[in-house]
């Protein structure tokens, strides 16, 4: 049973760190430019609430520079993540080196190599100039403790990818629509799994569609789902500290969900898969 004021953690996989089962993800309010006391509140407050998983990308709009705000002195008190989308050894470099700067750190804790989807991405990234270069030299100058994929378009291609690389983590879709179509639950996720990757859950509340869909209880649902899949994190966006609070309440409740009821969630998402799965189209 769970201590209800206490977040979670679970092992990242084989990296020996564990993570808390909510993250915070860069969409949100943090994916924007000009609403720094926002963005800087909403950090602190995660931080306040046990939260030790957070994430942003160089594509976020201004998410780096907010976390070089907030963090300070608090930096080593979290896990901190960020992505980088160049697939060129020389681009994702001076990506890592904005990224390093923006957000004020002297280090990640996790880079990943953003939103992999096209075959021809992978003849980039794992070509003779490609950007695995920068990510192997980056965890070897201890720029990066881990490095990591993520994709949430094609999950064949993702496949493929923990087939070139042993990746220390992998962010992909969890949530209830997923097995409808084109699943990251089954073509990528057993994969992961057997590899002993960190497996990081993206898309968990399909980036508030559920709540229009379903109203704010589904929530609920869908966190919980998506915790009850072997998943190290489930990293969510928050426009608001009160929708944060709200995604830590589920957290600190956690209980798997039975079959039986995956089995009622996903019948009842099935006619709505596809707009759920927004990220595919």
């Amino acid at each position: 049973m769970n201590d209800g004021n206490i977040l979670p953690k679970r092992p990242l996989g084989k990296t020996g760190v564990e993570v808390t089962i909510l993250g915070l993800g860069g969409e949100g309010v943090l994916r924007t430019f000009g609403r720094e006391q926002e963005a800087v509140s909403l950090i602190r407050r995660a931080i306040d609430l046990g939260v030790t998983y957070f994430e942003s990308a160089r594509a976020y709009s201004g998410s780096e520079s907010y976390y070089g705000m907030a963090l300070k002195e608090r930096r080593r008190d979290i896990f901190l993540a960020s992505k980088s989308h160049e697939r060129t050894g020389d681009g994702a470099l001076k990506h890592l080196e904005t990224t390093l700067s923006a957000m004020k750190t002297d280090y990640l804790d996790l880079w990943m190599i953003h939103d992999v989807r096209a075959p021809k991405d992978l003849d980039v990234i794992f070509g003779p100039k490609g950007a695995i270069k920068a990510f192997e030299a980056a965890k070897r100058n201890k720029l990066a403790r881990f490095i990591g994929i993520s994709g949430h378009r094609n999950p064949t291609i993702i496949s493929r990818a923990l087939d070139l690389f042993p990746f220390d983590t992998v962010l992909m879709p969890v949530n209830p629509a997923e097995p409808h179509y084109w699943s990251f639950l089954s073509e990528v996720l057993p994969k992961a799994q057997a590899k002993g990757m960190g497996i990081l859950g993206m898309k968990t509340l399909s980036r508030g569609v559920c709540i229009k869909i379903f109203g704010t209880e589904s929530a609920e649902n869908f966190l919980r789902f998506a915790l009850t899949q072997p998943i190290s994190t489930a990293v969510v966006g928050c426009e608001t500290i009160e929708q944060l609070e709200m995604n830590v309440r589920i957290a600190q409740s956690f209980q798997p969900m039975p079959k039986k009821d995956q089995d009622i969630l996903l019948n009842r998402v099935k006619s709505y898969a596809r707009e759920l799965m927004y990220y595919k189209l």
